[in-house]
Order: structure tokens, then sequence, then C-alpha cells
């Protein structure tokens, strides 16, 4: 699978202008509120992207896998407005804002490929904040989509459990709706990803779901 950001450029080869960092599996990367400087990497691993409610609850609004961004909105400082979790062991590459401009200086390309991103975040963000509560199977086709849309890819890199983690639904629920799906011939389950094969139809589960492209 390849990201946007790898179509002509590798992101492997400018990790040297960030920080390693190993994440635990289910600690904090960032938190809702806390001064935001630059953006990470995800090298390897999977985090989810929640927000809290007014009722103290977290909403889920997007699953970063390897080979995207996050944290994308602090290149301003200001604060997060969203928290990020790794599901899993995780390994980031955190990119200050300092160490971005000098990025930018050798490769300057790389501004309408990383404008396109914050573009797409945005736009998932703005969507999931606003959505009513979604079914369990709307939750499940909106956040294979949003990975799809970003990466221009069918194939996702998850398992199920991966998504019972992200969502908060129970493996059980999982399983029966990826069942339905592959029976209904909407996706088909390899090892370790989910390949989409009716796009389509995943899509009239949420017709307001965001696309990749730019406006």
């Amino acid at each position: 699978m390849v990201s946007p950001f790898e179509t002509d450029l590798k992101w492997e080869t400018f990790l040297k202008y960030g920080k390693r960092q190993f994440v635990k599996g289910k600690s904090v990367i960032y938190y809702q509120g806390s001064l935001g400087d630059g953006f990470y990497y995800l090298h390897k691993g999977l985090v989810k992207i929640v927000t809290s409610t007014v009722k103290g609850n977290d909403r889920l609004l997007n699953i970063v896998v390897p080979g995207q961004l996050l944290g994308i909105q602090t290149m301003d400082r200001q604060t997060h407005f969203t928290t990020a979790i790794a599901v899993k062991d995780s390994v980031v590459y955190h990119f200050s804002c300092e160490q971005f401009a000098k990025l930018m200086k050798e490769q300057p390309e790389l501004l309408p490929l990383f404008a396109q991103t914050v573009n797409q975040k945005m736009r998932i963000l703005l969507y999931a904040i606003n959505m009513k509560a979604l079914s369990s199977e709307e939750q499940i086709a909106a956040l294979l989509l949003n990975i799809c849309d970003e990466f221009k890819n069918y194939e996702v890199p998850l398992t199920q459990q991966d998504l019972a983690h992200c969502t908060g639904l129970t493996r059980i629920t999982v399983y029966k709706i990826l069942k339905q799906w592959k029976e209904d011939g909407l996706i088909d389950i390899e090892k370790r990803k989910f390949v989409i094969k009716r796009p389509d139809v995943l899509r009239k589960l949420n017709l307001s779901a965001p696309t990749a492209k730019t406006v």
C-alpha cells in the first residue's frame, strides 16, 4: 500500500530529520489540549485519533496506519484538539516545525503534498466531529473508506481485532459485519488486511463521508 506522500518521494529518506519514538500499545502520543509543535509520521503500528465530548466520553475520529501523518493541525504551534492513542506497539517520528522548515528547503516539492494531506485530514476531522451517532456498520465503513481515500488504494492493512480495538465494538460484532460483507461480495478478507471490492456500496452506508479529492 502506498501513501500519497510516498508516490514520488519515500518518507524513509527524510526520517533523519525526525525524532524516533517508540510508543507502547494503549499509550497516548499527544493529548487533546496539549501544546503542539510539528507533526508525527507513523512508521510502524496503529494509532487511533479520538476527541473528548462534553460528557467526557471519547469519540473515535480516524485510524492512522503506517505511512500516514498525525498531529498536523498543530503546525501553527497551537493546542491539539484531538488525542492520539497507540492501539498497539508503534514507532513514530516527530518532526518539529523547525525540522520541517529545514526539510522544505531541501525538498520544496513536499509543500503541495503536505497541503493536500492537511486538507484531507481537516475534512475527515470536521466531518467526524459533526456527524450524528453512527451504527456499527457505518462506523466500520467510514473508517475503512477514510483509509482507502487517503491512500488511493483499496487494500486496508488492518485485522478484525484492530477494528474492534479502534472502534470500541466487540470482536463478535465486527466479525458478524465483515462476514456478511464478504458473503455479499463487498470485501475480501486476506491475512492481516481487507480488500474493498465494492466501495460504492459501502459509501451508501455513509453518503456524507469525505473523499480524498481536494476542493
